[in-house]
């Protein structure tokens, strides 16, 4: 059974860092790419970024390019997404998913930016 759990979400000021982590379970972590998308009150959820394995490709949305990265551990099974210089427009629920065209998500985590 995968399971996929988020942490790290919370309340952070504009231009503040917040470093999301996700921890997989129940399948072959390191052989599958992970994905991080978001989802903000009213609106579809969305790509944010992804990362391929082994090369560990990444892409990013445009919207987050130069201020988020995202890497891995496969030692761990986890992935991260660090986040910096977090704008009121990046609050959202943050969600990790196992591929990029899988039904794998994880609960999500809260990602608010407010003064």
């Amino acid at each position: 059974q995968v399971q996929l759990v988020e942490s790290g979400g919370g309340l952070v000021q504009p231009g503040g860092s917040l470093r999301l982590s996700c921890t997989g379970s129940g399948f072959t972590f390191a052989t599958i790419g992970m994905s991080w998308y978001r989802q903000a009150p009213g609106r579809e959820r969305e790509f944010v970024a992804r990362i391929d394995t082994p090369d560990s490709i990444r892409e990013y949305a445009d919207s987050v390019k130069g201020r988020f990265t995202i890497f891995r551990n496969n030692y761990k099974k986890t992935v991260y997404l660090q986040m910096n210089n977090l704008q009121p427009e990046d609050t959202a629920v943050y969600y990790c998913r196992r591929g990029w065209n899988t039904a794998d998500w994880g609960q999500g985590t809260q990602v608010t930016v407010s003064s």
